[in-house]
């Protein structure tokens, strides 16, 4: 059970406003009961984090505001995997990322990280924005849903300080952040305009969110992306059986 001083911490936490820091110290809860082989308690806790800041988020959304930093409003979808057509592998990737998801007090008490940051590669109408909603939905998140080529930035630069300002807001709002057309400002061509950086966003981010970046044209990516990505989903028209 919490010692004396995680107690502590999380009442000055609450008393101070400092809702990250709370639930923070709550995970860390969660994963020493996992470690100790309470895992009933471990999912239990888990579920109470991930419904009190559904509720926060919740209350940002009727309130009709946004989010910190000019993030997109979030949207809460409904949708579940079994309304989705897809092959056995796409489908298997996806259930395999939810049941992860589900899970995560416990790899990360056995110092294991689930899958969060996924690159969605395919054509245009395959499904990667259904997948996005589809896991905000399985999970019980919200959804950000970033249009990356209309961002209404003048230039690379502007366009990497409002990405850095999405990222900044996984770490206070747990959610699907869904990245749209995200080949067009990590194409080839970019690699010395600011592509850089956003792979380094990419890379160090430490949050709970899931990072879902969607791309058209594969083949104009820069690829170095890739191994920065937890798993990589290759998205074909399917006929419906």
């Amino acid at each position: 059970m919490a010692n004396v001083n995680q107690l502590k911490s999380m009442l000055k936490s609450h008393v101070e406003g400092d809702d990250e820091r709370f639930y923070a110290i709550a995970m860390q809860m969660a994963a020493h009961e996992a470690k100790i082989g309470n895992r009933k308690l471990a999912k239990e806790l888990r579920d109470l984090i991930d419904q009190a800041k559904a509720r926060r988020d919740l209350t940002t959304k009727n309130s009709g505001g946004t989010v910190p930093n000019g993030m997109p409003q979030a949207s809460w979808p409904k949708h579940r995997l079994g309304e989705m057509v897809l092959d056995e592998h796409l489908d298997y990737q996806l259930k395999r990322v939810i049941r992860e998801q589900r899970q995560a007090a416990r790899l990360l008490a056995h110092g294991l990280s689930p899958r969060r940051k996924l690159l969605l590669m395919g054509a245009p109408g395959t499904g990667k924005a259904s997948s996005g909603s589809v896991l905000a939905g399985e999970l019980g998140l919200p959804l950000f849903h970033v249009r990356t080529n209309s961002l209404g930035a003048k230039c690379m630069e502007e366009t990497v300080v409002r990405l850095r300002q999405v990222f900044d807001a996984t770490d206070r709002t747990r959610g699907v952040y869904f990245f749209d057309e995200f080949d067009a400002i990590c194409s080839q061509r970019d690699l010395e305009n600011g592509a850089c950086e956003i792979r380094q966003m990419i890379e160090q981010d430490k949050s709970h969110s899931l990072i879902v970046a969607a791309v058209n044209y594969p083949e104009i990516l820069d690829h170095s992306l890739l191994w920065r990505f937890d798993d990589v989903l290759d998205y074909e028209l399917v006929a419906p059986a």
